[in-house]
C-alpha cells in the first residue's frame, strides 16, 4: 500500500468490487483468490441447436433457477410481435447457470395456451427442449443481439456493479405455420456467456464472436 500510496480503505473497496464483479472471492481465515474466468460460448447454427444441446455437446452444464412464472398483461410491443388477441400472456423469468456460475437472465413470454398448459414443466425445465417434447416445433427464431447497461436488478441477479456492460439477445421463436408463440431476451455477462455465428458462402467460411459490449 506505501508503494502505491494508497489507503486500507482503497484497497478493501477494490477488493469487494472484485468479488462483487465475480473475479475474486474471500476466504475467511484465508484471504481473496483470483476466481479462474471460463467463457461459455453458444454456438448460433442453422439447422438450429438448442442453448441447452449445443452447451451439452462442449461438456457444459446449464442449469437455471426460476424466479418468476405468472400471468400479466403483455407489453404493447410483445402483444404485436406475438399476434395476441387477449390482453394476457405468460411472462417467465430465470437464471441461468453455466457449471454453477451465473451467467444470464433470461426474461421471456409466452402465449397463454402454452404458459397455462405447461406452467409445471416450465418452471423445472428448459422452455424450447420442454416445448420440442410435446411436439410443438421450434421451426425458426428470429433474433437481434444489443448491448446494455446493468441496472439494479439486473446487477444483484449477475454479481456486477450497476452500469457493468451486458449483451442482450433478443428473440422471437416460430412454429412451422411460422406462428410466433414466445418472445423474449437473454441478459448476459459478456465475461461469461457470449455467441458465435459461422456463416457460409460457397466453400469458404467465416466465423464471428459476440463478446465485447463496451
Amino acid at each position: 500500500m506505501d508503494i502505491f500510496e494508497v489507503s486500507r480503505i482503497t484497497v478493501r473497496q477494490a477488493i469487494a468490487n472484485l468479488v462483487n464483479q465475480g473475479l475474486a472471492e474471500s476466504q475467511q481465515g484465508k484471504g481473496v483468490f483470483v476466481i479462474p474466468q471460463k467463457k461459455v460460448v453458444y454456438s448460433l447454427s442453422s439447422p438450429l441447436v438448442l442453448l441447452e444441446q449445443d452447451l451439452a455437446n462442449k461438456g457444459i452444464e446449464l442449469t437455471f433457477k426460476n424466479l418468476t412464472f405468472k400471468k400479466v398483461r403483455p407489453p404493447r410491443n410483445v402483444q404485436s410481435i406475438l399476434n395476441l388477441t387477449e390482453r394476457s400472456v405468460y411472462l417467465q423469468e430465470k437464471l441461468l447457470y453455466m457449471d454453477g456460475a451465473v451467467g444470464a437472465i433470461d426474461i421471456s413470454y409466452i402465449v397463454p395456451t402454452l404458459g397455462k398448459r405447461f406452467e409445471t414443466e416450465l418452471k423445472h425445465q428448459m422452455t424450447f427442449p420442454t416445448l420440442e417434447r410435446q411436439a410443438i416445433s421450434i421451426e425458426s427464431i428470429e433474433a437481434t443481439i444489443e448491448c446494455t447497461r446493468a441496472n439494479y436488478e439486473t446487477s444483484d441477479y449477475l454479481e456486477v456493479s450497476l452500469g457493468h456492460p451486458l449483451i442482450v439477445y433478443r428473440y422471437t421463436a416460430f412454429t412451422l405455420e411460422e406462428t410466433p408463440i414466445l418472445h423474449g431476451e437473454t441478459i448476459s455477462r459478456a465475461d461469461r456467456f457470449s455467441y458465435a455465428l459461422t456463416i457460409h458462402k460457397n466453400k469458404s467460411t467465416g466465423k464471428t464472436e459476440s463478446d465485447n459490449c463496451k
